[in-house]
């Protein structure tokens, strides 16, 4: 289902849009114990970590400074999501006799994430093992690929590295070396997923023509040490953190508004962690690390989004194709027709195949609404599905579909009309012309 590379990810909702949320959203929410409802135990499973935030806040520390009165340095880990698609389908099974791949072991499940929370179980493959590669200027690099059974590839690239917050938007151009070549934490997410494409290509159907794939890219930069509450880190650097969200450079001056609409609407569940979404990146805070459910959610939106996007980008190129054979079909001569007529039922056959392909496409995303809930993590996948838009997108493809099909019912239909014609023709011909024959033949001898 490739096509050419679509319109990026839909516009994000209106600054006054709301998205209900049962934690409270801002620096500072209301406590939670982790999985717990009003008049229920904790369990022991769930007991807060030691380095939880406490229970009041303490007066605010003067924040350490590196080295040369530079800004202080934090650690900072920044996960870099590629996702691709490309083909039609995968066979996972035979994928994992190719690759050293295994199932995923799935979310797990903490604060109060519902039992019956079920996701696409990829195959996942560790990536780079065995590759000489230096980190550079980061602690450490790794690589994950997952291969999902309707042909879509993610690559997440994790890198950790002690940065002043205002260096953030550095990171991406920060190089490695691999092989023996200094490139960019992109390229060599780009090498990876080109070495797995490869791989298991024996095992894809539908793959395009080229290798201009169409793929969707994240990042979230998760900030995992400092004693600041979340609140007083981001107020201290809103401009920069707003403008890294929105990809501009770091010396823009946004309005006020625009910084209001972009970091404004944080998500929390503790104290001490805080979540903000964009369209192309997220900033986290969290110095206990308990963020993985929050990028599989992350991931699984991103998955999602590229879906339908190609989706729509392949059933424009049908509705283009359809235009020219409703032309053909009531312009050309009769000789086009019949050409025509032969590849109609083909095309009508391939359009059953796209509407069973989108029907699938479309019921898990109204799965995954409808597993997720009213949950936190279900406020997080709201949150996304609003900035991408996917409500649009739906609407788009469901449209299409509908359009397209509409189209070729009533080439259809012509096309057997004028069948029936040719046939009440010819039944005449053969009730009227072929007795008169007879009767002439009759009366000459």
């Amino acid at each position: 289902m490739s096509s050419k590379p679509a319109p990026r990810k839909g516009p994000a909702p209106s600054p006054g849009a709301v998205v209900p949320s049962r934690s409270a959203y801002g620096p500072q929410p209301a406590p939670r114990a982790a999985g717990r409802r009003p008049g229920q135990k904790p369990p022991a499973s769930l007991s807060l970590p030691e380095d939880a935030a406490p229970a009041s806040k303490p007066a605010k520390k003067r924040r350490p400074r590196a080295k040369g009165g530079e800004a202080r340095l934090r650690l900072v880990e920044v996960v870099f999501f590629h996702h691709y698609d490309i083909g039609r389908s995968a066979d996972l099974k035979k994928i994992a006799a190719i690759i050293p791949a295994h199932d995923d072991l799935g979310l797990v499940k903490r604060r109060d994430t519902p039992a019956s929370l079920q996701l696409p179980r990829p195959l996942v493959v560790q990536l780079g093992e065995g590759e000489c590669v230096d980190a550079g200027d980061f602690e450490c690099v790794s690589a994950q690929g997952k291969i999902y059974d309707d042909a879509a590839i993610t690559i997440m690239m994790r890198v950790k590295i002690r940065v002043p917050l205002r260096e953030l938007h550095t990171i991406r151009e920060r190089r490695i070396t691999s092989g023996g070549r200094e490139i960019t934490i992109g390229d060599y997410a780009e090498e990876n997923f080109r070495r797995l494409f490869e791989a298991i290509k024996p095992a894809v159907s539908g793959i395009p023509e080229g290798s201009d794939f169409d793929r969707e890219t994240y990042a979230a930069y998760c900030v995992i040490d400092g004693e600041e509450w979340p609140g007083d880190l981001i107020a201290s650097d809103r401009e920069y953190i707003a403008a890294l969200l929105s990809g501009e450079d770091p010396n823009t001056q946004l309005h006020e508004a625009q910084v209001a609409a972009t970091i404004g609407r944080s998500f929390s569940y503790r104290r001490s962690d805080l979540a903000i979404f964009d369209l192309d990146r997220c900033f986290i805070v969290d110095p206990s690390r308990d963020y993985e459910d929050l990028l599989l959610i992350i991931e699984h939106a991103n998955y999602q989004l590229l879906e339908l996007r190609v989706l729509d980008a392949l059933l424009d190129r049908w509705l283009e194709e359809a235009e020219r054979d409703m032309r053909l079909m009531y312009s050309g001569d009769k000789k086009t027709r019949r050409k025509l007529g032969r590849s109609v039922a083909e095309k009508s056959a391939h359009i059953q195949a796209l509407r069973v392909d989108a029907l699938f496409i479309l019921e898990n995303l109204e799965n995954s609404s409808k597993i997720i809930g009213d949950y936190y993590l279900g406020q997080i996948y709201d949150r996304l599905c609003a900035i991408f838009n996917t409500e649009g997108w739906k609407w788009s493809v469901e449209r299409r579909l509908e359009a397209l099909q509409t189209v070729y019912d009533m080439l259809k239909n012509d096309m057997n009309e004028r069948k029936i014609l040719v046939l009440e023709v010819t039944f005449i011909a053969v009730c009227v012309i072929l007795p008169l024959i007879q009767i002439f033949q009759v009366m000459i001898t």
